[in-house]
C-alpha cells in the first residue's frame, strides 16, 4: 500500500476480474480456462482489501461488531454458487441445454460475477482515501 492506494488497487483488481470473467464467457476451452484461473489471481487481493478499506474508519469497539459482521458476510458468498447454478439450471438439467447468445449456459453462468465484480469496483472508488 505504499505505491498505490487501498481503493485504486481494489478498483483496479475487481475491474481486471470483470474482464478476465467476461473473456471466461466468450472463450471456451483452454482459453477460457485460463481466464477464469486468471479471476483467482484478482481476486486475492480484494478479501483483505475490503476489510482493511471497511474497518479503516471505526473505533475499536466498533471494529469488534464490523470485523465479525464482516466475517459473517462471507456466508452471504454461499449464496453465490446457488444462484449460478440456477442459472446453468434454466435450461433444464443436462450440461449444455440452451445457449445464451450462442454462448453455452455454463459459461454465460459467470455473468453473475461480474455484477459481483462491478460492485466491488464502485466500493473500491468510493473508498479512494489518500
Amino acid at each position: 500500500m505504499k505505491y498505490i492506494n487501498a481503493g485504486d488497487l481494489l478498483k483496479y483488481y475487481a475491474i481486471l476480474a470483470s474482464i478476465f470473467t467476461f473473456g471466461a464467457i466468450v472463450f471456451e476451452g483452454v482459453a477460457g480456462l485460463c481466464l477464469l484461473v486468471g479471476v483467482s489471481f484478482f481476486m486475492s487481493i480484494n478479501f483483505p482489501t475490503i476489510y482493511g478499506l471497511s474497518l479503516s474508519n471505526l473505533n475499536s469497539e466498533e471494529s469488534k461488531i464490523g470485523s465479525a459482521g464482516l466475517i459473517m458476510a462471507i456466508v452471504g458468498g454461499a449464496l453465490m454458487p446457488k444462484l449460478q447454478a440456477t442459472i446453468i439450471d434454466i435450461g433444464g438439467y443436462s450440461v449444455n441445454d440452451i445457449r445464451f447468445f450462442g454462448i453455452s449456459e455454463i459459461n454465460f453462468s459467470f455473468i453473475l460475477p461480474i455484477f459481483c465484480f462491478i460492485y466491488i469496483a464502485r466500493f473500491g472508488s468510493k473508498n479512494n482515501k489518500y
